[in-house]
């Protein structure tokens, strides 16, 4: 199984593939989708679209994963990062790509066997499980791939038949 990872954020959207076989798991790619702050929203949320399609065309994944909007301090900035969620989760269903959906204490106990741990305990098991030479840079990135194994320890998802 093939996991594109997603870490949701208008300004800074983390994206890592990860594939799986007989338990082991490789890194094969890692990167951000950065938008500019002073750019129409509409246009910043068509660029992450347009460059979700494209690593989807690229790396051809079976699956995905996504971090879930799980406490928010702040509506205002919660907002822009549930409208990013929704042009990922377009871009997924126009495929047929099925897209888990995790909450970061699940994230955390998937990796580090526990819901509280911090970024650094998180970051250091990405680095482990997926046999890097150091932790994955940017921190975007880096939970994006975590979000990833996260998705193949749960086993993954059914596929999902596209709409239409």
């Amino acid at each position: 199984m093939t996991v594109l990872g997603i870490d949701p954020g208008l300004a800074s959207l983390g994206w890592g593939v990860v594939s799986s076989t007989g338990g082991r798991h490789t890194h094969r790619a890692h990167g951000v989708v950065k938008t500019a702050a002073g750019v129409p929203q509409q246009l910043r949320l068509l660029d992450i679209y347009n460059q979700i399609c494209s690593l989807l065309d690229e790396h051809k994944p079976d699956q995905g994963s996504m971090e879930n909007l799980f406490f928010v301090k702040n509506i205002t900035s919660a907002l822009p990062v549930a409208e990013v969620r929704g042009v990922v989760q377009l871009a997924f269903a126009q495929r047929g790509l099925p897209l888990g959906q995790y909450n970061p204490t699940q994230i955390k106990l998937a990796l580090v066997g526990v819901g509280h741990a911090d970024k650094n305990q998180v970051q250091e098991m990405v680095k482990l499980l997926l046999k890097l030479p150091a932790i994955p840079k940017p921190d975007h990135a880096a939970d994006a791939l975590a979000a990833a194994v996260c998705h193949i320890h749960q086993g993954g998802l059914h596929v999902e038949q596209p709409i239409g």
